[in-house]
């Protein structure tokens, strides 16, 4: 989407399998595998996706897919078809030094492992060399020390490299990143999960991240089994929702795959999904 000078595009990372279970919580396998097929072991294909905003002032990337430290170990467990961000941000004119800033909606794997590749010492560093990478303290604060039920979520070397070069900027709670891109907190998710607000001209974007994760989850009830806060991502996931029928908000989906991006229209009292492609 061109806006005057500035350009919006959604860029995949590639896309991976999790379990339909998981992704669809406490809706029964009868009602959504009416809308999509999960594979023999129950596992349903989400996209890896991230947003390029493109501006006379700075570049900045939301999210960074998984990228391929470890391609080989999620390739096997989430059938990972990945590592394709940095060809897909080619194909717009720039390299891994033309980003100004990084920012991660959350730290796990499927939002932060793009941030840093291995060198020919095996060492994690950082990919985007100039970037200032944007991150809530409180989501910081859990990937580093993740309980039992999220740590195979977190892997250090995704992050802990950009503390190490004073590249990370704490954040708590809404602040501006640039004029027309706001960040906000909306933590049912994860703790410190942060949705992405852009606002250019009478366009009006928002990348929902894990809170509304494909376009599948804009039923009410249809909460991950690993959001970390269930009540409250019904309650944020809710007022998103109006939020974007109100005002017109186009949402991104962090993973939705054969669509991730779409407007919802208030119609007879009733939300409808308008698909969009970005």
């Amino acid at each position: 989407m061109n806006i005057g000078t500035t350009s919006i595009n959604i860029l995949k990372d590639g896309t991976f399998l999790l379990d339909g279970g998981t992704v669809f919580g406490q809706i029964p396998k009868s009602e959504w595998e009416t809308q999509i097929k999960p594979d023999r072991r129950n596992r349903v294909r989400l996209g890896l996706n991230c947003v390029l905003i493109m501006t006379p002032e700075k570049n900045i990337l939301v999210d960074t897919g998984a990228g391929s430290k470890r391609t080989a170990e999620l390739k096997e467990k989430f059938g990972l078809n990945g590592n394709k961000l940095m060809r897909n941000l080619k194909s717009h004119g720039l390299t891994a030094r033309d980003i100004d800033v990084v920012v991660l909606t959350q730290l796990q794997f499927a939002h932060s492992g793009g941030c840093t590749k291995l060198d020919r010492t095996g060492a994690a560093v950082p990919i985007f060399p100039k970037a200032e990478y944007v991150v809530q303290e409180e989501c910081w604060n859990e990937a580093i020390n993740p309980n039992e039920r999220f740590e195979t979520q977190f892997f250090e070397d995704d992050y802990a490299p950009l503390a190490d070069r004073d590249m990370i900027r704490f954040l708590d709670g809404e602040e501006e990143i640039i004029p027309g891109v706001t960040v906000s907190v909306a933590d049912g998710p994860a703790k410190g999960h942060q949705v992405v607000f852009i606002e250019r001209g009478s366009e009006r974007i928002v990348l929902a991240g894990d809170l509304i994760p494909t376009p599948y989850h804009l039923p009410l009830t249809y909460i991950p089994a690993d959001s970390e806060f269930p009540n409250e991502t019904l309650a944020q996931k809710r007022q998103l929702i109006e939020t974007a029928m109100d005002g017109g908000w186009l949402i991104i989906f962090g993973h939705g795959n054969e669509c991730s991006s779409g407007y919802v229209r208030d119609r007879g009292g009733k939300p409808q999904f308008i698909p969009v492609k970005l």
